[in-house]
Order: structure tokens, then sequence, then C-alpha cells
């Protein structure tokens, strides 16, 4: 029996609908649909997300001992490929992120955008990515707080010092977007570190 048949059966089985495997796996109903069609063979960790739902054994839901033992191996290598493609991802959400050189108050609308368009499933993924958009608002927020204190500054500076020193707000531009860059070139460099596999086993561990 196919993988694909085995899955279709299992759910059957368990009298679920595609609609309710989709909720409990936090994978979209049109991927359970294209896998269970044959269209789509399912990343490792989607695998082992619907192997948890179904509660079936990850081990038996593959066959092991059954001659599909060519599938372990296929898995494994379009997961490997999955998460470089998944790290590129990232990559290209932390560089959208330099969008704020041009636009730099509502910039992290672009990495948003990529995230929903994306429409991710991999906890980890989305994680590493709200925490990134999450950094580019608190930046927002800390840029127009320093240009208050800048000019809250130069104004009691002007108004009540004999010899008033006025900051140049260029200091305070430079300050934001240099940190800004460093931020995000540390967000990149995190990217590399990410053990997306294994960050999703542990979460899909707690679905029931």
């Amino acid at each position: 029996m196919t993988l694909h048949h085995k899955i279709s059966n299992a759910r059957k089985s368990k009298g679920l609908t595609q609609e309710e495997l989709s909720a409990l796996t936090k994978v979209t109903a049109r991927t359970i649909q294209r896998i269970e069609s044959g269209e789509s063979t399912p990343r490792n960790y989607t695998l082992k997300a619907i192997a948890t739902a179904l509660e079936i054994p990850y081990e038996e839901l593959l066959g092991l001992n059954s001659p599909e033992q060519n599938l372990t191996k296929d898995l494994h290598e379009e997961d490997s490929s999955s998460i470089e493609e998944d790290k590129h991802f990232l990559r290209l959400l932390c560089l959208s992120c330099f969008v704020y050189l041009i636009i730099p108050f509502v910039h992290f609308l672009v990495p948003s955008f990529l995230l929903k368009k994306r429409k991710e499933q991999h906890p980890a993924i989305i994680c590493f990515a709200r925490k990134v958009i999450l950094s580019q608002i608190y930046w927002v927020i800390s840029f127009h707080v320093l240009l208050l204190l800048t000019f809250l500054f130069n104004f009691l500076q002007v108004k009540y010092a004999a010899s008033p020193y006025v900051l140049d707000f260029i200091w305070t531009f430079f300050f934001c977007y240099t940190l800004n860059t460093v931020i995000i070139l540390l967000q990149i460099f995190q990217i590399q570190k990410l053990h997306l596999a294994s960050s999703y086993v542990s979460k899909t561990s707690v679905i029931a």
C-alpha cells in the first residue's frame, strides 16, 4: 500500500475529515488533499505531524518493513532540500528589512507581506519570522523615541542653557540606522544555526 493510501485510510478509520486533520496537524487542507491524492510527497516534518495526529507510529506510516524502503531516503533528501529552501526564505525575509533605508517607518510591512504570502506552516519558521518583524517594529518605535528625546534635549538647551549645545539630528539617524543594520545582519547569521526539523518535531509532539 502506498503512503498516500495509508494516510487516507488511517484518516477515514479515525472518522476525520481532511479539514479536521488539517486543524490537528496545522497543515492546510489543500496540502492534505494533495498528499492523499498522491500529487505530492509530504515533507518529513509534515509526515511526523500527520502520524502524531492519526496516532500512528511514524515508522509504521513509512512502512519501513515494506517494499517502500526507498521512501525514507526520498523523504530525507526532500527534507534536507526543504530545510535549505526554508532558510533561503528566512534570509530573503531578513534582507527585505533593508527597505528601511528607503521607507523607515512602515518597512516592516514588507517582511509581514512575504510571510503572509508564503502561508508558512512550520512553527520554527513562523516564530523566527515574527521575531524579525517585531524587532523592526521595536526599532521604529525606538527611532521615534530617540528623535523626540533629541528634540526635547535641544529645546531645553536653547531655552535654559547659558551656552546651549544643540545635538544634530544626523547623529540620531546615523546611530539608529547603523544599529538596525547590525540587528538584521545578526539575524541573517542566526538562520544558519536554526534546527528546523528538530524544532518541528518537538512542537508536533504535543499535538493530540
